[in-house]
């Protein structure tokens, strides 16, 4: 009689979800706002999270002035 055992790091993918940088940045302006550290409007504590959507369209609005400078 025998056993297989399978290793787990070779067979199980893993999928690791976490907070970026951006996410612990605009957390800690939040708490720093609440604490009464920083002074700033709620639009520069909020911030780091519009990150992604920047980068977003500003590559759109790249590859739109590509495309119309080629026509």
């Amino acid at each position: 009689m025998s056993i297989k055992i399978k290793s787990m790091s070779k067979s199980s993918k893993s999928n690791s979800s976490g907070v970026s940088v951006l996410g612990l940045l605009g957390i800690a302006f939040i708490v720093l706002k609440l604490i009464g550290t920083i002074t700033w409007s709620w639009w520069w504590v909020t911030l780091p999270f519009w990150g992604g959507i920047a980068l977003f369209l500003l590559v759109l609005l790249v590859a739109y002035i590509i495309a119309w400078a080629t026509e």
